[in-house]
């Protein structure tokens, strides 16, 4: 099983505190693994922008992305324009990157758009 099919099936925890921030050596290897993610605002947050054809189906993902993120209680930072929808997530409750970041980054992935 891939990693980014083993973070799909994790479920997020309530973390809180910098001891659950994950180590660079763990965020790299996630990184590898999330296609078109990038580490932003100094390696504490990832970021993806996810184009569409239209406003239509920007809305449809985000929709489907609103159910994960209160599914999992983990919601991202989003700016959702026309043709595309930029997801950032952090969490803040630990002050950088936590595994729930990754867990639902990988569910997103796994969305068919």
């Amino acid at each position: 099983m891939s990693i980014l099919e083993t973070l799909a099936q994790r479920h997020c925890k309530a973390l809180k505190g910098p001891e659950h921030l994950l180590p660079t050596d763990t965020v790299a290897t996630y990184m590898v693994a999330l296609k078109d993610w990038q580490l932003v605002e100094n390696d504490l947050a990832i970021s993806k922008t996810f184009h569409f054809d239209n406003y239509y189906k920007t809305m449809a993902f985000v929709n489907a992305l609103a159910f994960i993120a209160h599914r999992e209680d983990h919601h991202p930072d989003l700016g959702v324009h026309y043709n595309r929808c930029v997801v950032r997530f952090s969490t803040h409750d630990v002050g950088g990157l936590s595994q729930n970041d990754f867990i639902c980054a990988a569910k997103l992935e796994g969305l068919e758009y």
